[in-house]
């Protein structure tokens, strides 16, 4: 079974190159099977369920609230037996009662249009449980994005984030993906990192008719469209997210990092100057914009065969401007050592496509997959405040400081997929091999920093690039490039004896291999003096202009060294097998029982001499999950599991790296361990007729050595910086209940015939703890000396990015017939923990919290036909109508309140229009 999954990486790694060069668009998704296609669809966020007719319900009992469901695709790992009446991963059990054997959520197309979110990690905060931190990454029931895992159509991905090992899910515009499945209890056919749940997103499928569909939007931002902004030219190819040359990094750069080596006047006059340095102002930002078209069509080869091709391909570009407090403590009383008003501009350019091939031979499905998305975020910063740590208060009545940076962060993923689905009943065979890249581009990462003087009667912002750290020029390269190759072969047999009983087994191969490099110089003046104050009055572009480097002789100092390695070189590669049985051992009494064996070896090698990771391990992993259905639609689940969660490449590696979102700076820890968790659940289930449900849930989990994100503050005490550090352990605990409803609405007259009211509201309530002691855990600081845990962490903190409340809340009118949709949609998280709380002169300050707040957002789509095939689609959406600001705070003694990153953000309207030919 090995040989075979090696060979199909092998294959893979030889088609790397022809992949990438024959498909340019990059994209899409293949079939799922058939029967997937056929079955019914689960509502949104819902546990998938029996099809009402299997439930006892007749079909003609049922009233208009009951209109068809749509076919929903999924194609996860070790699919099995799937037949016409089960949509999702487990195995068909043929008694009165088929539903899958664990719990999960789906969202179909269906639930994603009704959401109108236009990725896939603002659609998946409608599930029960689900919430999204940062930059797209989903939290499952308050644990961290690593504990939980991304795949796509089975296949695992790498992340073009290097904070991340999981891939930002706001990267997948919501046209590309046909389902969003998340598994919550863990079974064996699914990766051992696994603590949350396991997201898994389908791509489109190969459809049942040609069709071709157009579409475009326009949006609007309260506080961003139409207002001041700041940006920077860049090159004439920004606006489609790719740069036209300008920014091309020479290779003394490459050579210069890797040998500590300065550059001298002569190089640093080569680079790329005003294009990439001069910030400006732009009274008024445009209007966000996306374009998207696809096309999809088939040909039947004979009757049994049938072959199609489906593609697609979209543009956004979108600016969202911040003006943020942004202030960093340094004493238990909340006293600052600095605080800054900081302005940012993103502008944010997302390019996707799709392009799949597949088969149908009988009941044989072959897929090929391609998806490709390129996600680009141009950034301008201005930022104006004061730094008691460095002695610069504002005496004069204006700011101390003047800050400027500016970014561009170009981040792609593509990935080719093949798998095959090959039924020989009663014996199923899948088999599935990827390749996938990923890479993060950030060439000229520009800083400069300006101070305020009275001196002489200048009264002037100087930055004479003399050394101090109040008056500095920096540039920074960085570049990551990530493969994973991944290949797998399930095996299922279904017994035929007198109760049901299938066997399962398979085996998985990854093999991800990362390089990551920032080469970081400082601008200095001749001889590291001062240039002349006239000089340093000089607007930045002016000031790194060839004539004033040339006539005083500035060179950029290398200080790619001076937290952590320059570049390193980092891989994984895991080698598991699984066995899995699934039975009805009595009547009404389901049981699947599995144990994975995973073997892993990870490592991390940075460059000169410093200190890396090697670590090898190996886990038995064991699941089990009990279903009763005690009633004609009641059942109740019981599930235990182990897993496990490894750490990141970047939460290892010893490098800087810069957050575009928090304008902050992160650095690795080679000293991590694996975490370890025991999960443990039961779940009521109710489902009281066709898409129509109530489920109540409580769980439980023990994670030794969790990783937890933990704040420092910088040289110099201006600026804080998250390093990661292993807590001894934690509990977490709680419930989610989740209600939904539809209505017929005919009573109120003809006009509303064939329309049904939504109702559907989830609550999930988590509680965590760490448990600290004074056993010695690795310290953030680089280089520094163990620490005992209870330094760090305050006995009893919630994990970072628990929320104790999560709310999801949707009330909606849909006409099926009249190709209706109204929906207005509420999201409610309370607030959670994002840092640890530094540690400083020996005090650990309060931890940094973020507070999401209550969000309502409206939806409204509208159809009209003009044709038996053709169809233009309205759509209307108002985002944040609450308008919440974003909040990270600390909170001292006697309530003084320290704003680490608060802001506001605006309303956001959209109006769009689609067209399908």
């Amino acid at each position: 079974m090995r040989r075979l999954v090696v060979y199909l990486i092998r294959i893979l790694k030889m088609k790397k190159q022809l992949a990438f060069g024959s498909l340019l668009l990059a994209t899409s998704q293949l079939v799922a099977p058939a029967a997937l296609a056929q079955s019914t669809s689960p509502p949104t966020g819902s546990v998938v369920t029996p099809d009402a007719t299997q439930q006892g319900t007749p079909p003609e009992s049922l009233g208009p609230q009951d209109a068809p469901t749509e076919d929903i695709e999924i194609s996860a790992p070790g699919a099995g037996d799937v037949q016409e009446d089960i949509v999702v991963i487990g195995r068909n059990i043929p008694n009165i009662v088929r539903a899958t054997p664990q719990v999960v959520s789906v969202l179909s197309t269906a639930d994603i249009a009704r959401t109108g979110e236009g990725d896939i990690a603002g659609a998946l905060t409608r599930v029960t449980g689900l919430s999204v931190v940062g930059n797209g990454f989903v939290f499952v029931r308050g644990l961290g994005d690593r504990y939980s895992s991304s795949l796509l159509n089975g296949s695992p991905l790498p992340s073009p984030e290097p904070l991340r090992r999981v891939v930002p899910l706001d990267i997948f515009p919501t046209n590309i993906v046909a389902s969003a499945l998340v598994q919550k209890s863990y079974s064996a056919n699914y990766p051992g990192e696994f603590g949350g749940g396991a997201i898994n997103l389908t791509t489109r499928a190969v459809p049942d008719e040609t069709f071709l569909q157009v579409g475009g939007s326009v949006g609007f931002d309260t506080v961003s469209s139409s207002e001041l902004g700041y940006v920077y030219d860049g090159g004439s190819a920004d606006v489609f997210g790719y740069d036209d040359g300008e920014r091309d990094v020479p290779a003394f750069i490459r050579e210069a990092g890797l040998n500590s080596r300065s550059l001298t006047s002569a190089e640093a006059s080569s680079l790329s100057n005003a294009p990439t340095t001069l910030l400006q102002e732009q009274a008024q930002l445009p209007a966000n914009w996306s374009g998207e078209a696809s096309f999809g069509t088939f040909v039947d080869v004979s009757g049994s065969t049938r072959i199609g091709l489906i593609a697609s391909g979209g543009i956004s570009n979108s600016f969202r401007t911040r003006a943020a407090t942004q202030q960093v403590a340094n004493s238990a009383d909340g006293g600052l050592s600095s605080d800054f008003d900081t302005v940012t501009t993103d502008n944010r350019i997302l390019v996707n496509g799709l392009f799949g091939l597949g088969a149908e031979i009988g009941e044989h499905r072959l897929r090929l997959t391609n998806v490709y998305v390129h996600d680009t975020l141009k950034q301008g910063i201005l930022s104006a405040g004061d730094n008691e740590a460095s002695g610069i208060p504002s005496p004069f009545g204006v700011p101390g400081l003047i800050e400027q940076y500016t970014n561009w962060f170009e981040r792609q993923l593509f990935t080719t997929q093949f798998n095959g689905e090959f039924d020989f009943d009663p014996l199923k065979v899948e088999v599935r091999g990827s390749y996938a890249n990923t890479k993060r581009k950030s060439p000229y990462e520009r800083a400069f920093r300006y101070q305020y003087t009275d001196a002489l009667g200048i009264n002037d912002y100087i930055n004479d690039l003399g050394g101090s750290p109040n008056r500095f020029g920096r540039v920074a390269f960085s570049d990551l490039n990530e493969d994973l190759y991944s290949g797998s072969i399930d095996l299922t047999y279904d017994l035929n004896l007198d109760r049901p009983l299938s066997i399962s087994t398979g085996y998985a191969y990854t093999d991800s291999q990362r390089t990551a490099s920032r080469y970081e110089f400082r601008y200095l003046g001749p001889n590291n003096a001062s240039l002349p104050i006239e000089v340093a009055q000089l607007r930045p572009d002016y000031l790194l202009s060839d004539a004033t480097i040339n006539l005083y002789g500035i060179t950029l100092q290398n200080n790619s060294t001076s937290q952590g390695a320059a570049a390193y070189d980092a891989s994984l590669e895991t080698n598991a097998g699984y066995v899995q049985v699934d039975a009805e051992v009595l009547d009404g009494i389901r049981a699947t029982v599995g144990v994975r064996y995973e073997d892993a070896s990870q490592s991390v090698v940075p460059t000169g001499g410093v200190t890396g990771t090697n670590l090898s391990n190996s886990y038995w992993l064991p699941a089990s999950t009990i279903t009763w259905n005690f009633a004609e639609d009641m059942q109740l689940r019981v599930h235990a599991s182990k897993t496990i969660a490894r750490p990141q490449f970047r939460e290892l590696a010893p490098q800087i790296y810069q957050d575009f979102e928090s304008n902050r700076q992160f650095i690795g820890n080679p000293l991590l361990v694996d975490s370890e968790l025991y999960n443990l659940e039961a779940r009521y289930e109710w489902f009281f007729g066709r898409d129509q449900r109530l489920t109540a849930a409580g769980f439980y989990k023990r994670i030794d050595n969790p990783i937890e994100a933990v704040a420092s503050i910088a040289a110099g005490g201006g600026a804080l910086q998250t390093g990661f550090s292993n807590a001894p352990s934690a509990n977490l605990y709680g419930g989610e209940i989740e209600f939904q409803k539809y209505l017929p609405l005919d009573s109120l007259g003809s006009s509303f015939a064939t329309a049904r009211l939504l109702l559907l509201a989830n609550y999930t309530y988590t509680q965590s703890s760490i448990n600290a002691s004074e056993a010695l855990v690795p310290n953030p600081i680089l280089n520094q000396p163990p620490v005992a845990a209870n330094l760090l962490f305050r006995d009893g903190a919630p994990l970072v990015g628990q929320s104790d409340h999560l709310v999801n809340a949707q009330i909606g009118i849909e006409d099926e017939e009249n190709r209706t949709q109204f929906t207005v949609l509420f999201n409610y998280a309370s607030e959670r923990v994002t840092n640890r709380g530094p540690v400083f002169d020996g005090q650990r300050l309060p931890d940094i919290v973020e507070e999401p707040g209550l969000r309502l957002d409206v939806v409204f789509r509208q159809g009209i036909a003009i044709g038996d095939k053709q169809s233009i689609d309205l759509k209307f959406e108002g985002r944040n109508l609450t308008k919440t600001r974003y909040q990270e705070y600390q909170i001292f003694p006697e309530n003084v309140r320290v704003d680490t990153n608060t802001y506001d953000l605006g309303r956001i309207f959209t109006v769009g229009i689609s067209a399908t030919l």
